[in-house]
């Protein structure tokens, strides 16, 4: 099966051939096939956003390749331009991108790029504002009227209503208070459930990741340096501290507890998890 996505070598320099020349990312070799959630983890710095601004054609390889359903995007303008339609990017903080009169307007903006009839943009806005939890009696309102939250989803809407292929989001959470992070992890695994479309998201949460995703990439100096499931990256614990990350809090909490004594699994990941382990433990002694 052809990987939806893929690249070959990838490494971008910044300012290249000048004093201030700075690699990256460096011959990065990766595929996500379609329908997969991944999740991408690293310090600031790492490469991560650098990357997946190649994977929509947003920049361009200094060296390798980037094929989208096997073929190269960069082979010719049109294939170019095209991809950015499948291949769908969230920005960090898109509220901030917000700029039309409308909630509605915001939304349909990318599909009337994509010079959709008048009645798919229509099926699309709403489909889209269904997927992020906007109500349709916010769709007249002006976007800066919104809650951040709100706004945020707005933001997300208005590129999930070109029903990309590929969904990528940039830090989506970021800045949001837990109540509004749940919420919007639980769209996009709504999105991801019902589109089956493939979702890329960085994040620097530990316990976002454990709970949303399949499979998780690590980046360190312009590389990917782990490429697993959660429970696999998560049980390289030491690893990730030499690179300054770390496995979630939960995780270490329950760890120690393992430790103490109480008969509770040391591979945890999500709060969800713990709470199960240890309302189980209490009918364990309860029934003792």
């Amino acid at each position: 099966m052809t990987p939806i996505v893929k690249t070959e070598g990838l490494t971008h320099l910044y300012s290249p051939g000048t004093p201030f020349e700075r690699i990256a990312v460096q011959g990065l070799d990766f595929q996500a096939m379609k329908g997969e959630f991944i999740g991408i983890i690293g310090h600031t710095g790492s490469g991560k956003s650098t990357f997946i601004q190649h994977l929509n054609g947003l920049l361009k390889p200094t060296e390798g390749r980037v094929l989208f359903e096997g073929e190269d995007i960069w082979s010719s303008k049109t294939k170019t331009h095209g991809v950015r339609f499948k291949v769908g990017l969230v920005f960090q903080y898109p509220e901030y991108q917000l700029f039309e009169e409308t909630v509605y307007k915001d939304i349909a903006f990318g599909p009337k790029n994509m010079k959709l009839s008048d009645e798919e943009i229509d099926a699309r806005v709403r489909e889209a504002a269904g997927f992020v939890g906007i109500g349709e009696e916010l769709l007249e309102k002006s976007p800066f009227d919104l809650s951040g939250g709100q706004k945020r989803r707005v933001a997300i809407a208005g590129v999930i209503a070109m029903r990309p292929d590929v969904l990528i989001l940039d830090e989506p959470t970021a800045g949001l208070d837990p109540a509004g992070s749940a919420e919007i992890l639980a769209n996009i695994k709504e999105y991801h459930r019902g589109m089956g479309s493939t979702v890329l998201l960085v994040t620097h949460s530990m316990e976002d990741a454990a709970r949303s995703v399949d499979r998780l990439l690590v980046f360190s100096g312009g590389h990917i340096v782990m490429d697993g499931t959660p429970p696999e990256i998560f049980a390289r614990a030491d690893e990730l501290a030499v690179i300054d990350l770390g496995v979630p809090e939960v995780t270490k909490v329950v760890a120690r507890l393992h430790k103490l004594g109480l008969d509770v699994p040391a591979n945890i990941y999500t709060v969800e998890q713990a709470k199960a382990a240890l309302m189980k433990l209490k009918g364990g002694a309860a029934d003792a």
